[in-house]
């Protein structure tokens, strides 16, 4: 799904949000310069993989968080970590690099993905800002139903603390 596709996807299953538009951005000090209504609402995405590219993962973490992959792994019992590259990103979630997203595990058609946000999410409004498949939007849903969406399509999902 590219960014129409998921605005209308939201829009068919009924999901309340808020999308702001801006310029692109890869990454979060290119995203603290732009002017959002939720920023400490929105989210930082890590798409991290195995050495022998079996087990891929979606870290998802408050913008202002920064992830220990060793911590992680020893934490949540996986083999070493690094970031998956541009090409796998691109095969498995259709996603160019800067706009991995939770959204774009609705595009993991193979459920290859392991799921894990930051269990921070779910404290005060609930609400998290995610790309829309593309860099140049930001949405801002309930992370509710955000993981309702996840979970429909079929991706493990782990509310954890990182």
């Amino acid at each position: 799904m590219n960014k129409k596709e998921i605005y209308d996807f939201l829009d068919e299953k009924g999901i309340s949000y808020e999308a702001t538009e801006h310029k692109a951005v890869y990454n979060m000090d290119e995203w603290a310069e732009i002017d959002l209504p939720y920023p400490e609402d929105n989210a930082k995405n890590l798409f991290v993989r195995d050495k022998k590219k079996r087990n891929y993962y979606l870290i998802t973490v408050r913008g202002d968080k920064r992830v220990d992959l060793k911590a992680f792994r020893n934490a949540h019992g996986t083999k070493p970590l690094s970031f998956a590259s541009g090409d796998d990103l691109f095969d498995i979630m259709k996603l160019e690099p800067g706009s991995v997203t939770p959204l774009g595990l609705l595009n993991d058609d193979e459920i290859r993905v392991e799921f894990y946000l930051d269990k921070s999410f779910l404290e005060r409004n609930a609400r998290i800002g995610c790309h829309p498949n593309d860099n140049t939007a930001t949405v801002w849903l309930n992370v509710k139903d955000l993981l309702d969406l996840i979970e429909e399509h079929g991706n493990a999902v782990h509310i954890v603390e990182i």
